[in-house]
């Protein structure tokens, strides 16, 4: 006897779990967010703004 016309009803496997960031490193990369951020003007207001700016 076959069974290809049979539903065989079986559990999901469960999803896995997204991983997320310890808030260690969340706030070593917010500041290292601010440092570059502060470097990056400093470059702009050094190599690329006019020098006549006040």
């Amino acid at each position: 006897m076959s069974d290809d016309n049979i539903i065989k009803f079986e559990r999901r496997k469960p999803k896995p779990q997204p991983k997320t960031i310890s808030p260690v490193w969340r706030k070593a990369l917010a500041w290292l967010a601010v440092i570059a951020g502060l470097i990056l003007v400093w470059a702009y207001y050094q190599f690329i703004a006019p020098p006549n700016l006040p």
